[in-house]
């Protein structure tokens, strides 16, 4: 899952010369040819599924760039696999850093594509291909860094750990499973999530540096009746159970909510929104129990996730003739939870909320984790906010929270800090993540190659 979405609305939510990037000429050549290699893996889940064979190629071009084979580790589960590569440290002592990908990408149609979407094209200045974005870009640019750190014969103080996932877009399974062998790290960088946002004529508006994410939930909310025939409708009708349900679920607001992550979101977002949305902002600081504040970021889509947990009614299926009266109606409730509520705790709520000693709900397996909300640490910040003010001097460095399930919640619940950091500044025409014809700016390699060695560098010397 890719976060840049995340960080332009905030952006839009939150606003009304770079300095020349370090170069890098090999690692930035070989960063593009493993793009572009990359993108012809079809690592798609399913059928055909070439995610291991995706990861035989990085284990050889990190072994031929002087890995030692044995310090990576390829495994399979299911139809995927997952990579991780270990960079050895001085200090065998020191807990290791976590650097988190994911080699899969979302299905892509051949037929609903102008292009090819696994046949890498190079045109007009970007890279088109599934997985140009998310996320084989950031993959492909932290894999040449590393080869390029071990070209210079760095030396890092402690181990670097690169965990390549191979279901992040599905199941998460490996993840999970990645995520109970290695849960002793200092913290780990998650490329797939973070990033900044230009606007459409290239300025610099705000990069994001995801800190925490929701709690994904589906809930079936089912209502069941005898049913009969239409021409003799009774009061008890499981359509209408179901419809005031919904109804009630729909004028429900959860309270509101703030944590380290969004409320530093909030004191950056004050400086620079419109007059009545920063005295929101600054009211809703004080008081997460102002309806007024809450009434005003709540209007806002790119806010509304960032004060509570939010439900919301997404699929119905009901009755089984047009003649007959409903013997069964259902729907779907998807939640997207605050850090720190669980997902009994939603499902209670609902219960309440709906108010029907009828209702039989049940809460789906969504294949993810509750985590909690990493610390903002100020030394990931600093070294976070001076690699990206060497190449946009002074844009916002604002933490934020994603609505979104990524593999960073499965180490966050390990008690791992994780961190998304991805360097990549897009405009907001250009983000394409999840769609057609998918593409990213062949310019944002050397600057991403610079700033990851400098975060690398300054969290292992």
């Amino acid at each position: 899952m890719r976060v840049l979405a995340g960080a332009a609305l905030v952006a839009m939510a939150f606003t009304g010369t770079a300095a020349r990037a370090q170069q890098n000429p090999q690692a930035e050549a070989q960063a593009l040819e493993l793009l572009k290699r990359g993108i012809a893996f079809r690592t798609v889940a399913g059928p055909g599924n070439q995610t291991s064979d995706y990861a035989a190629y990085l284990k050889a071009q990190l072994v031929a760039g002087g890995f030692d084979p044995a310090d990576i580790r390829i495994e399979r589960i299911g139809d995927t696999a997952w990579m991780a590569a270990r960079y050895p440290g001085t200090d065998k002592a020191a807990k290791p850093i976590y650097i988190s990908g994911h080699m899969d990408v979302v299905e892509a149609r051949p037929e609903d594509w102008t292009r090819d979407p696994f046949t890498p094209i190079v045109e007009n200045g970007y890279i088109f291909g599934r997985g140009a974005t998310d996320m084989k870009y950031d993959l492909s640019t932290m894999v040449a860094t590393l080869i390029q750190l071990k070209r210079e014969g760095y030396r890092p103080s402690r181990d670097i750990i690169l965990l390549a996932s191979g279901d992040e877009e599905t199941s998460m399974k490996t993840t999970a499973a990645m995520a109970e062998q290695y849960h002793d790290g200092e913290l780990l960088l998650n490329i797939d999530g973070g990033g900044g946002a230009l606007d459409e004529h290239g300025k610099p508006e705000i990069f994001g540096l995801q800190g925490a994410e929701k709690t994904y939930a589906d809930y079936e909310l089912t209502f069941t009746n005898p049913g009969g025939h239409s021409s003799a409708p009774t009061r008890s009708n499981a359509i209408y159970s179901l419809a005031h349900a919904l109804a009630k679920i729909e004028a429900y607001q959860f309270p509101g909510e703030i944590n380290d992550i969004t409320r530093a979101g909030f004191v950056q977002g004050a400086k620079t929104a419109d007059p009545e949305m920063a005295a929101a902002m600054r009211a809703f600081m004080a008081n997460q129990r102002d309806a007024k504040a809450l009434a005003v970021l709540r209007s806002e889509p790119g806010l509304i996730g960032q004060t509570g947990t939010t439900c919301v009614a997404t699929m119905v299926n009901a009755g089984h003739a047009t003649n007959a009266l409903p013997q069964r109606a259902t729907a779907n409730i998807n939640c997207r939870i605050f850090p720190g509520t669980s997902v009994a705790a939603v499902a209670a709520t609902l219960t309440k909320v709906v108010g029907d000693p009828e209702l039989k709900l049940r809460t789906l397996d969504s294949g993810t984790v509750a985590s909690p909300a990493s610390p903002l640490r100020p030394d990931l910040m600093k070294l976070v906010s001076d690699g990206i003010h060497a190449r946009f001097p002074g844009v916002p460095i604002v933490p934020a929270m994603s609505a979104g399930a990524s593999d960073s919640m499965w180490f966050r619940a390990k008690g791992v800090p994780s961190y998304g950091v991805s360097p990549i500044f897009m405009k907001g025409s250009d983000s394409f993540a999840h769609g057609l014809n998918e593409r990213t700016p062949l310019s944002e390699i050397a600057p991403s190659i610079t700033y990851y060695k400098f975060l690398l560098k300054g969290l292992t010397q």
